[in-house]
């Protein structure tokens, strides 16, 4: 039996400790362990890595505190378009939907295009024709109303500027002091089953005050998302345009198979050294198929953790001494 192994995270930036209220550290920290523990007990379960995955995306889609799903923030329109994908190392399978509006779970649509339609992407208003005849939960826009995110978008509203999840420090959920913050809003999961495969999926409601019809690395395989069995399987969290000028994903792959790197030599590399050449910002979560995991990043810091079957459990918000 392999190891198998579960990794998320929840978005990275500039997310310092002296930022954050204790409520809001431990808000966070439950949320990602939350994901962790549905995402497992589909792996303990001896579930597939694909269904690992899309549990634990989901249950980040339905916290507001993460930019996904409910938390999306708010776009130039005032509407939210959401992104997803999801990848299944075992045999390439893969699904996305870009732009679409009005779905619960895009995750869950994503994995939908991937298992029940010839294509790969579907997106705005063909996504959200194909998730209504999927029979999938569809909400109005009040559900992915957030205070804390409405009040962001009034802060550039009528401009041409766009934000990166939100502009102030995350004790702003709690006392409303305005300050700057630098926070790349996105959820992923990557998995790794017994039987050796691995899985990943992406999720994302995008940049505050973006124009409508943008969409960023999340869905496009190759760039925010990627898996296949013979290297690894990885989710991305940053500023979207350099991580698809990059193909971000599909390099740490591509380093692994062609050069001989292990997960976390590829993942350094990329993250470290090819992103920040084209001033790249952000992170990423990988795991290969022998269950080893690794978490990088550029930024102050990443909301992340990881859980497997030898007892490790670590959840993880600022960057480590």
């Amino acid at each position: 039996m392999s190891l198998f192994t579960i990794a998320v995270h929840g978005g990275a930036g500039t997310i310092r400790k002296e930022d954050m209220s204790p409520e809001m550290e431990i808000a966070y920290k439950q949320g990602l362990q939350h994901a962790l523990e549905v995402g497992y007990a589909v792996l303990s379960a001896k579930g597939s890595a694909v269904d690992a995955v899309q549990a634990a995306v989901v249950s980040l889609e339905d916290n507001i505190l993460f930019n996904a799903g409910r938390g999306s923030v708010f776009g130039k329109d005032g509407k939210h378009e959401m992104d997803a994908a999801i990848m299944d190392g075992s045999n390439l399978a893969a699904g996305a939907v870009a732009a679409v509006t009005s779905v619960r779970n895009p995750v869950k649509l994503a994995r939908a295009i991937m298992a029940e339609s010839p294509h790969v992407m579907l997106s705005g208003a063909g996504a959200l024709e194909f998730a209504k005849l999927k029979g999938l939960v569809l909400e109005d826009e009040s559900y992915f109303y957030s205070p804390f995110r409405f009040r962001q978008w009034q802060q550039i509203k009528g401009t041409d500027e766009t934000a990166l999840d939100h502009d102030v420090k995350l004790t702003d959920h709690a006392a409303g002091k305005a300050a700057a913050e630098k926070k790349f809003g996105t959820v992923g999961a990557v998995a790794t089953d017994m039987n050796g495969n691995i899985a990943a999926a992406t999720s994302t409601g995008g940049m505050t005050n973006k124009q409508w019809g943008r969409i960023g690395d999340s869905p496009i395989i190759g760039a925010g998302t990627y898996a296949n069995n013979q290297t690894c399987a990885i989710s991305c969290t940053g500023h979207g345009e350099p991580f698809i000028r990059a193909v971000t994903a599909y390099d740490v792959s591509c380093l692994m198979e062609y050069k001989g790197l292990t997960l976390e030599q590829a993942m350094q590399l990329v993250v470290h050294d090819k992103l920040l050449k084209i001033d790249g910002e952000g992170g990423m979560i990988g795991v290969d198929a022998q269950g080893n995991a690794s978490m990088v990043f550029n930024s102050e810091g990443m909301y992340r953790g990881v859980k497997n079957s030898k007892g490790l459990n670590n959840v993880l918000i600022y960057r480590e001494a």
